[in-house]
């Protein structure tokens, strides 16, 4: 581990003990230079902004492509990198330590397992083998500053139980997780009770839509980390897709409009 990768773990771990940061997720290198333009102390990856870009599905990217993924986010900026390390592209936790491992090699300063399985016939994982999942993660990761994320995928899998997603959650955070996330959580009821359940591990909360809550409304709640998955994403390409559309049936260039200067763009990039 370079000097370099240690100081940005030790700032990212930092910046889970107080207040409530925003860690927004660039798809590719130019967005995630752009966000750091913009002030953000720390970014992450996300699994499915990256696919998209790709031409692929969300998960549907293989472990090696993902990894060299992380080395070029990495050297992208001067930022810590959370990874969207996905289910940890293994079906055992002995090869999830071992894929964890591989991508810590990386330079990242933290990274997330969920519990899905990839099979829309269960598709979440039981809670006995997830633990030994995180459990396994957390062998790689204790021996040095990285943050490990524990994330439950009840919600977003069309089971929004909230004691199980709370239990599991705990679990997790017994297990060896820094901080827990369960995409999908919608009301303040779900958010605060998620948080007082894991107190005073941090918790992640994702936004994925406008007209949610605001950052200071997620902080007076007890959320630590705000992030945005593959929202930045989802805006670029319905903006890309909107003026393409335009021009294929109207055949008017309506939807260039707003667009950014090739000199700002070089500029920024510069």
């Amino acid at each position: 581990m370079t000097l370099n990768t240690e100081n940005l773990r030790g700032r990212f771990r930092e910046m889970h003990q107080h207040g409530c940061f925003v860690i927004p997720n660039p798809w590719d290198v130019g967005s995630a230079k752009t966000l750091a333009h913009l002030g953000f102390k720390a970014i992450a990856t996300t699994s499915a902004g990256y696919a998209w870009s790709q031409g692929q599905s969300d998960t549907q990217l293989n472990l090696s492509t993902v990894l060299e993924h992380l080395r070029q986010m990495v050297k992208a900026t001067h930022l810590p990198v959370n990874a969207d390390f996905e289910s940890g592209f293994a079906v055992g936790a002995d090869q999830v330590n071992k894929n964890v491992a591989l991508a810590l090699e990386t330079g990242i300063s933290g990274l997330s397992i969920d519990d899905s399985t990839g099979d829309r016939h269960r598709p979440i994982r039981d809670i006995g083998d997830a633990v030994d999942r995180i459990q396994a993660a957390y062998a790689a990761t204790s021996t040095t500053k990285a943050i490990l994320v524990g994330r439950a995928d009840n919600f977003i899998y069309g089971n929004p139980d909230l004691d199980d997603t709370i239990a599991r959650l705990t679990a997790y955070s017994k297990a060896g997780a820094d901080c827990l996330y369960a995409p999908g959580l919608q009301t303040r009821d779900q958010i605060m009770a998620v948080v007082e359940a894991v107190a005073p591990k941090p918790v992640n909360i994702v936004i994925g839509s406008a007209g949610n809550f605001d950052v200071q409304e997620l902080a007076e709640m007890g959320v630590r980390r705000v992030s945005l998955g593959g929202s930045l994403a989802r805006v670029a390409m319905g903006s890309f897709l909107e003026a393409s559309r335009i021009l294929a049936e109207q055949g008017k260039f309506d939807g260039l409009a707003g667009a950014m200067s090739g000199s700002e763009l070089n500029k920024l990039f510069a």
